[in-house]
């Protein structure tokens, strides 16, 4: 059989109804080329696999244990061989011509590796994760603490979110969101699949990085927009491992990228900040939960 232009890749773990909803919006907003959907069911427990199967049996269906995101991800990356391969969060929804959008842009620049589309909250906010640039010290540092999240913040402490690219303004990022990642089949076979290192959380910044070291352009494509629920598909309030995991993974992204070429004092005084942040992340999630 031939292949189809693009593969879509959604790796799912106890999400049925927001992926309901997500394959949903693909089978009403189908791009204009062939496609084909695989879902990698990663351990759920709430009768997603089945409910893939009854509703939804034109989509390939992997049933895994929870192996992790990039893992997962890599189980169809390693024998896709679509021209075009979009990883898809099971908390988005494709509006429509969204996918036509991301492939259009591929298609203006043969060194755009990567698009990402423009990102909505279910209040129509941008979700500002959708453009974002490769973090420092610095604008980690007021990221996390809010500050370079205010309106009219200077750029060095805003930097993370990519602000001097507006919201409906498409050009190159370092960065887009795995919520909604559509790559070319030449720059992922030059760049590689995703770090299984991960185990969830930073992969996506992980590859856009790979994919710019690679040659590969990280285009921001508004023209495309996707539905995104934050934290729909994890969790609003992340659980023990998933927390860890997730500040891991902003160690292991510090320590490939940005640790060899800094000094000593700078890289302890980012893996202490790293260990602190984890540890009231911990704190303030106990507090909310309630002490026994």
């Amino acid at each position: 059989m031939p292949q189809p232009d693009l593969e879509v890749v959604i790796v799912s773990h106890g999400a049925q109804e927001l992926l309901r909803r997500c394959l949903r919006s693909l089978e009403m907003n189908p791009p204009s080329v062939p496609m084909v959907v695989t879902v990698v069911d990663s351990g759920s427990t709430d009768g997603t696999p089945d409910m893939v199967e009854d509703e939804f049996p034109e989509v390939n269906l992997v049933r895994e244990s929870n192996i992790g995101f990039s893992a997962a991800n890599n189980l169809v990356l390693r024998r896709s061989e679509s021209p075009f391969i979009l990883l898809l969060n099971p908390d988005t929804e494709v509006r429509a011509d969204a996918l036509d959008a991301a492939i259009a842009r591929l298609g203006t620049d043969p060194g755009i590796g990567m698009v990402g589309l423009r990102l909505i909250t279910p209040d129509g906010e941008l979700d500002h994760a959708a453009k974002r640039s490769f973090p420092t010290p610095l604008s980690a540092l007021a990221h996390f603490t809010g500050i370079g999240r205010i309106e009219g913040t200077g750029s060095s402490l805003s930097q993370y979110r990519a602000t001097d690219l507006g919201e409906f303004e498409p050009g190159t990022v370092d960065a887009v969101n795995g919520a909604f990642m559509m790559v070319r089949r030449e720059a992922l076979d030059q760049t590689g699949n995703l770090d299984e290192g991960y185990w969830l959380y930073m992969e996506d910044l992980d590859w856009c990085r790979r994919f710019w070291l690679a040659g590969w352009k990280v285009f921001y494509e508004p023209a495309g927009t996707v539905l995104h629920v934050k934290g729909g598909s994890s969790g609003k309030r992340r659980a023990l491992r998933q927390e860890v995991a997730f500040h891991r993974g902003m160690g292991r992204f510090y320590r490939r990228f940005d640790a060899p070429g800094n000094p000593v004092a700078l890289n302890f005084a980012v893996y202490a900040g790293i260990v602190a942040k984890l540890v009231v992340s911990l704190l303030v999630t106990r507090i909310r939960q309630g002490f026994p």
